[in-house]
């Protein structure tokens, strides 16, 4: 069954808020660290499912993990310009600062549960608006 294009779209602008919520001081210190990567990795695969809708989910799961392992690979360069981009608003919230393999865990995590949201057939529901 394709997926509902304007459905993912709201899924991804929820799960962008909720990673923008993610960096305030309501969430518990224990996975403050580990929150906003796994929701990157839970908007990735919506947007690419958003791209793609009749592929499959275990495609959907590849690519938008292995974006965020780029993502987060791309923090061990450090070119002048690329520094530069990583020190503005967008750039750290798109690329990040600093290699580390927790995020590795966390994006996995975060596939992951999409993956299985969309398998049990949470988000493939179509939302009336």
């Amino acid at each position: 069954m394709p997926r509902h294009r304007l459905t993912y779209f709201f899924y991804i602008l929820c799960v962008i808020g909720l990673g923008l919520l993610s960096r305030t001081c309501y969430i518990p210190e224990l996975i403050y660290p580990y929150l906003g990567d796994f929701l990157y990795a839970v908007m990735f695969y919506c947007i690419v499912a958003f791209l793609f809708k009749n592929k499959s989910s275990k495609y959907i799961f590849l690519i938008s993990v292995s974006i965020c392992y780029l993502i987060e690979c791309q923090q061990l360069l450090s070119f002048d310009w690329l520094i530069a981009f990583r020190n503005t608003t967008v750039g750290s919230l798109i690329l990040g600062h600093g290699f580390l393999w927790s995020d590795i865990v966390s994006y996995t995590l975060g596939g992951i549960t999409a993956f299985g949201l969309e398998k049990t057939g949470l988000l493939k529901k179509k939302i009336a608006f």
